[in-house]
């Protein structure tokens, strides 16, 4: 586990070489078919050396729970144990780790009627209202999420409107199953939190130069896309198609984008400060492969 541009893959890639292991992608972009530069997706040459399962596996117009992450994952840490090798759980969509090991909160269907109504609100009135609105309605979830964070607050409010309680409330009462694993969890966690927003914006100048906004026009063209659904909500996708309608300049796209992958780098770090029971290994470390293996090779 670990925030983004923290060298996850890497580090998988390089287990896969030395150990009996297979890479299950923890990460809610990678579904996606042809989002490709903005999630920084493994290219051919290292899916070749590392294949990964759980990635490319819906059309950017279908949407994937951690309901779903958690039934693909048990199925395929099954059929890889059952093959004698070692799943390797890899990414940073800390909500389905957590499906994973405690079970899912028993909260309620997506309602389209909902959300759409929610969606008109914000459009009105813009998210910041709504995470106060939220905040009246359920402090405890509002407290987490920031202002602008669309999808979380509309989740957020769209449970209050069909339960009648905060969803701070319902967080708990999932049935958590008891792994038939030996869990050993391993955190990439930066040293010097400077030097990883430093990566960021490297990485993200990097999409840009790579076409990451050709390539959201071309999904533009190829699927009915709105900017409402989970998949151009992503971080990167949400900002290069508010540039492409024309709300910000090329310059502020930039910004605003390494702005939002620090933001999403600050949340799946808090989301590591909670977990119990996590080894963790500074991401800016030279040899970090390396210093992985050789704590791996004496667990197991």
């Amino acid at each position: 586990m670990g925030p983004t541009a923290s060298g996850k893959t890497g580090v998988a890639v390089e287990l896969v070489q030395r150990l009996p292991c297979e890479i299950i992608s923890v990460d809610s972009a990678l579904v996606y078919r042809g989002m490709d530069i903005g999630t920084a997706k493994p290219d051919a040459a290292t899916l070749a050396l590392a294949p990964h399962h759980l990635i490319d596996i819906i059309d950017p117009t279908q949407s994937y729970s951690a309901a779903q992450f958690r039934a693909d994952a048990l199925r395929l840490m099954a059929e890889i144990t059952a093959r004698g090798n070692i799943p390797l759980l890899t990414g940073g969509t800390m909500l389905y780790f957590k499906a994973l090991q405690q079970g899912l909160d028993d909260l309620p269907q997506a309602d389209p009627a909902i959300r759409a109504a929610i969606d008109a609100m914000a459009t009105a009135n813009g998210w910041p209202a709504m995470h106060a609105e939220l905040a009246r309605l359920d402090p405890v979830t509002s407290a987490r999420l920031n202002p602008a964070d669309g999808q979380r607050i509309q989740r957020a409010l769209e449970v209050c409107q069909i339960t009648g309680r905060p969803m701070s409330e319902l967080f708990g009462q999932g049935n958590a199953v008891e792994l038939p694993y030996r869990v050993i969890a391993l955190a990439l966690q930066p040293g010097d939190r400077a030097i990883l927003h430093e990566r960021i914006a490297q990485r993200f100048d990097a999409m840009l130069a790579q076409g990451l906004i050709e390539e959201v026009e071309q999904l533009r063209r190829e699927f009915a896309l709105d900017p409402a659904m989970p998949s151009m909500r992503c971080v990167g996708y949400r900002q290069a198609w508010q540039y492409l309608d024309g709300e910000f300049s090329l310059a502020e796209l930039r910004e605003k984008g390494i702005a939002a992958t620090r933001q999403l780098a600050k949340r799946q770090l808090t989301w590591l400060r909670g977990m119990e029971s996590v080894v963790s290994f500074d991401c800016l470390e030279r040899n970090l492969s390396a210093a992985v293996f050789d704590w791996l090779s004496g667990e197991l």
